[in-house]
């Protein structure tokens, strides 16, 4: 058997989907974002029964009630993980009763983009399942256990998280609500709205664009609600672009985003900055000279 190398024209050649995590606070306008994805090439997990925003869009929707459901929905749609052992999720054998209950996968193949709003309310639904397996109860007293149900859900969420990454060929969107703290020091921080310190934490490194829409004013102080694109940014929104196309603000349109991400890659030059900023020395202060009465 030949060494399995993939040349860089195969490479480049591939399809690649986007997979990328939008937050933003209630109501600015997240659901609506379906209005500018192609109806006909896009499935909307409705994970919130929130879709009276989109009345009248001709999009095809599932509606997971269940973490079990939302399990299985990420492996119908991403195949299986040969990695993982049977009786495990997202295993071969996952794979086949899903595909028996459900059918033909290839039912799935008229969709290359998924849209789940959101995954806040995923977050509640596994921290709901954990509760209730063994390892959220004390081996010793039987009682909950509290880190052992976070514990468990952490890990239900970026396994699941990671299987819709590893569906190269579709875009995932994965829609969540963006909270607005005071840290210990009493400074405002932003932080995605999910049960568990973990998923939040790990979230950002497993796609591949961040984005928080917000609602920034223009010279002229106009409202616009735009994508904020990039992690360095004056406002300290979670962001992140891997792609490397994309300005600090841009249009809160996907169609538009995702074109322009599939676009002409910027030469690695223009992307990174590899020279060092000139710094200024901190001024030294010099020491009084005590006067001396005579």
């Amino acid at each position: 058997m030949a060494l399995p190398i993939i040349l860089a024209d195969q490479r480049l050649a591939e399809r690649r989907g986007i997979k990328a995590a939008i937050f933003g606070k209630s109501g600015i306008g997240k659901t609506s974002l379906l209005w500018t994805l192609d109806p006909q090439t896009t499935l909307f997990i409705d994970l919130e029964a929130g879709d009276l925003a989109i009345e009248g869009w001709t999009g095809d929707t599932i509606r997971p009630r269940t973490w079990e459901e939302c399990r299985d929905f990420a492996v119908f749609i991403g195949g299986s993980n040969p990695a993982i052992r049977d009786g495990q999720p997202y295993s071969p054998a996952h794979y086949a009763a899903v595909t028996q209950h459900f059918g033909d996968p290839s039912s799935l193949e008229k969709y290359s983009t998924v849209f789940v709003d959101s995954i806040t309310v995923a977050g509640r639904l596994c921290f709901q399942w954990s509760k209730g397996q063994p390892e959220a109860f004390s081996e010793k007293t039987g009682k909950p256990d509290v880190r052992g149900a976070y514990g468990l859900h952490g890990r239900e969420m970026i396994a699941w998280i990671t299987h819709l990454q590893h569906t190269r060929a579709k875009n995932v969107f994965f829609v969540g609500v963006l909270d607005e703290k005071l840290d210990d020091f009493n400074r405002k921080i932003f932080v995605p709205q999910i049960d568990g310190a973990k998923t939040g934490l790990e979230l950002p490194g497993i796609v591949d664009e961040v984005l928080t829409m917000a609602e920034l004013m223009d010279a002229n102080k106009s409202a616009h609600r735009v994508f904020v694109c990039q992690t360095i940014n004056p406002w300290g929104y979670p962001a992140k672009d891997r792609s490397g196309r994309l300005d600090l603000v841009e249009e809160a349109h996907l169609g538009r985003l995702m074109t322009k991400i599939s676009g002409p890659a910027v030469p690695v030059f223009e992307r990174f900055v590899f020279s060092r900023p000139a710094l200024t020395a901190p001024a030294v202060d010099t020491p009084a000279t005590p006067s001396t009465n005579n």
